[in-house]
């Protein structure tokens, strides 16, 4: 008998084998997906048994971490490291992609110095446009009792250099972003970037204003109340790595800058704030988590800031 084509020929058995064979089948199948499920769950039980054991005998004195824990997070805050401890601020939104490199680059850049930090990653999350100078103060406030100094870093810059100095500001703030050898700004009053200073400075120049909200001038006035405190500003020597000090992973044709001007905006963003900084900053904290980045802990602190639309109609886009 011929068939078509399109057909494909059913197999018929006797029967008494067709109960027996569909019986096995059955059998055959549930013993296949139980091989499926139990392999891969006795895989990640070795492994992490393997990891866990490999850090038992490598590092014996060290508390048991999760397998996926990077162990030189460890040693990180190492009290032989000195009395020293900073802050490192990231004022923050949206830019996931250079939190991921920034991150761990840091924690691993600042072990090497063996400079013991914290990583504060500052996140607005309210609907107003962006202020960096806030979130600074945010994180300043947030920061706990257990660091001393605070680095105002901007996530989208990262040292090569190995000389760069993260140390303990004692004498005053200290610039490491500085004119010289920034890749992009170039003005001697430039203090943005990457701007260290004593908690103790911090105070005595009220913080940074609040009034800035988009892009810019935020840096310019803080360095007018650096003057006005008196405090003297100091900047690397002996780095001769020159525009290539850094790494500036920001692509401004992928993410462009809000450099809006609204209202009275552009005249009042080259006023010195007299009275505002940490003593008007007004915000909520409406999460906060601890969390590791390729290995590297830092927090994230989730914040919503405060405007008054009377003195800074410019904090929303209309």
């Amino acid at each position: 008998m011929m068939y078509s084509s399109r057909r494909k020929p059913v197999l018929y058995f006797k029967e008494d084998r067709r109960f027996l064979s569909w019986k096995c089948s059955i059998l055959k199948l549930f013993g296949l997906c139980l091989v499926l499920v139990l392999v891969p769950l006795l895989w990640l039980q070795l492994s992490c048994s393997g990891d866990m054991n490999r850090a038992t005998v490598e590092d014996s004195h060290l508390p048991h971490q999760p397998c996926s824990l990077d162990r030189q997070a460890l040693v990180a805050d190492s009290p032989s490291w000195g009395p020293h401890k900073m802050a490192l601020l990231i004022p923050f939104r949206e830019r996931f992609e250079e939190l991921l490199v920034f991150v761990p680059y840091m924690h691993a850049f600042l072990n090497k110095k063996k400079i013991r930090h914290k990583i504060f990653v500052i996140n607005q999350v309210d609907h107003f446009r962006f202020n960096r100078a806030s979130l600074i103060n945010v994180g300043f406030e947030e920061s706990g009792n257990d660091t001393d100094y605070i680095a105002m870093h901007d996530v989208d810059l990262l040292p090569l250099n190995e000389a760069l100095d993260y140390g303990f500001p004692d004498q005053g703030p200290f610039h490491i972003a500085s004119p010289e050898l920034h890749p992009l700004y170039h003005y001697k009053t430039y203090v943005g970037g990457i701007l260290l200073l004593t908690k103790r400075h911090y105070q005595m120049c009220n913080g940074m204003s609040n009034r800035f909200w988009g892009w810019g001038r935020e840096d310019d006035e803080f360095y007018r109340r650096l003057r006005k405190a008196g405090l003297e500003l100091f900047r690397p020597v002996g780095i001769t790595t020159g525009y290539k000090t850094f790494r500036h992973i920001h692509d401004p044709a992928w993410r462009k800058r809000d450099q809006k001007r609204i209202a009275s905006q552009k005249q009042e963003q080259f006023k010195v704030d007299a009275e505002g900084g940490l003593t008007n900053l007004r915000y909520k904290v409406e999460s906060r988590q601890d969390l590791t980045i390729s290995g590297a802990p830092c927090t994230i602190v989730s914040v919503k800031l405060e405007c008054d639309q009377n003195q800074t109609p410019w904090c929303l886009l209309n």
